[in-house]
């Protein structure tokens, strides 16, 4: 169950600001419906829940079996969407100190030769499988990565053994893992012509590492579609109206969002969401920077700030209304820590104190409040909130005026790494 409250956000706005951001937003939704905007050609995404490819759906979960059956380790090569996605749902669901599944590692996000070195030696008495993702193959980051992954299995295992330890998810029909692949065998999964890597979570991008991790893809997808079902009706439509309200905080110069929980294991979930929408919306000089916290620790250090720094930023919680587990706090004779008044009280019941005072705080220091709330955090839920915040990103970029689905200023970084590497084709 999913549920979006703004009644904090309405009060930093009038009538008129709120009525002018919502026809914008409802305008951007039927250009996003209707298909007919910028990037259109990105939309892939929209509608995959409900008609994802079912063939590669079933190789996907014999893959992971065939990984868990011949390795202790995947390692995930991947940088951008091509990581996060699948990163945010496994440490979201994956219990904090129980094994579940197998050990998953990341890699390729990185040029660090230190990571790289440990990650090798880590490896080097495991039977490890790699999963690399990249569409064109040749992303420096990953590149560099699968380059010695790759090297490592080639010593470890016999030449027909390797269809069992590496699998490729790449373009459809070119790139040099394309061409790995075909030469050597082994199994392959798409990377959508039509969907940007920050859309692509519920693709082969990020379902393969999340099905070797023994979660639920199934349940995942159906979260996903009754959001896709749900988010294409305009009336009452909660991604509008975070949309519209984002945006017109916006234009009273609220020009950063803090995406906030009070559950460590959302971190993932709040890195996967600032690179949507800071990619998304980060051009020609306009966009609300995205920002995150993880409360109640945060508040011990940029507590301060946002109760009594500039009043520029709003919040957005991620509320979880049941946790996954729960304590009560036990009576103690001496009560030296002076706890007892909590005795018989659960955990979970003071950091849901702890949040809504914290909420009430901040909205009276000045800063706007948003608050998304889920029953409890598992694969349905989570498909859902996913799905939910790439509508309203959309949504939000085309109230915007940008294309929400191009990153033309990625590109001038590594322009500037290729002619300091001197990178054939690039010169000063």
């Amino acid at each position: 169950m999913f549920n979006a409250k703004f009644d904090s956000a309405y009060n930093f706005l009038t009538d008129d600001e709120l009525n002018s951001a919502r026809m914008d937003a409802s305008a951007a939704f039927d250009t996003l419906m209707n298909k007919s905007g910028e990037g259109s050609d990105f939309l892939g995404w929209l509608g995959y829940p409900n008609n994802y490819d079912k063939e590669e759906f079933s190789r996907i979960k014999k893959a992971a079996h065939t990984i868990e059956r011949t390795s202790e380790v995947l390692v995930v090569v991947g940088i951008g969407g091509s990581y996060l996605g699948a990163r945010a749902v496994i440490e979201a669901l994956s219990p904090y100190f129980e094994k579940r599944g197998m050990e998953i590692i990341f890699a390729g996000n990185s040029i660090s030769s230190t990571y790289l070195t440990r990650l090798k030696d880590y490896l080097w008495d495991k039977d490890f499988a790699v999963n690399v993702i990249s569409k064109s193959g040749t992303t420096t980051e990953p590149a560099i990565a699968f380059r010695f992954l790759y090297e490592l299995l080639k010593k470890k295992y016999m030449k027909d053994e390797l269809t069992e330890h590496v699998f490729i998810t790449t373009d459809k029909a070119k790139g040099a893992l394309r061409e790995i692949g075909v030469k050597n065998d082994y199994e392959m999964f798409i990377v959508p012509d039509d969907m940007g890597g920050r859309y692509s979570v519920f693709s082969g991008v990020g379902l393969l590492p999340i099905a070797v991790a023994g979660l639920n893809i199934d349940k995942l997808m159906e979260g996903a579609k009754e959001a896709a079902n749900n988010l294409s009706i305009k009336n009452n439509n909660p991604a509008i109206e975070y949309a519209a309200i984002r945006n017109a905080l916006y234009r009273k110069e609220f020009n950063i969002e803090l995406l906030e929980s009070y559950e460590p294991s959302l971190t993932y979930i709040v890195e996967w969401w600032k690179q949507l929408f800071g990619e998304s919306e980060g051009k020609e000089h306009k966009g609300i920077w995205p920002s995150g916290a993880l409360f109640t620790t945060d508040l011990h250090s940029l507590g301060q700030y946002i109760q009594e720094g500039r009043r520029n930023l709003f919040e957005t919680v991620i509320d979880i209304e049941t946790p996954s587990a729960d304590l009560d706090i036990p009576f103690d004779r001496d009560n030296l820590d002076g706890l007892n008044y909590l005795a018989g009280k659960t955990i979970d019941y003071v950091n849901k104190q702890a949040m809504k005072a914290t909420c009430k705080a901040h909205e009276d220091g000045g800063v706007p409040q948003i608050v998304l709330s889920i029953d409890e955090l598992n694969e349905h839920n989570l498909g859902y909130l996913l799905y939910f915040f790439m509508v309203s990103c959309a949504v939000s970029g085309y109230t915007l005026g940008v294309n929400p689905f191009n990153q033309p200023g990625v590109e001038e970084y590594k322009k500037n790494m290729f002619i300091n590497l001197e990178k054939p084709g690039y010169t000063k």
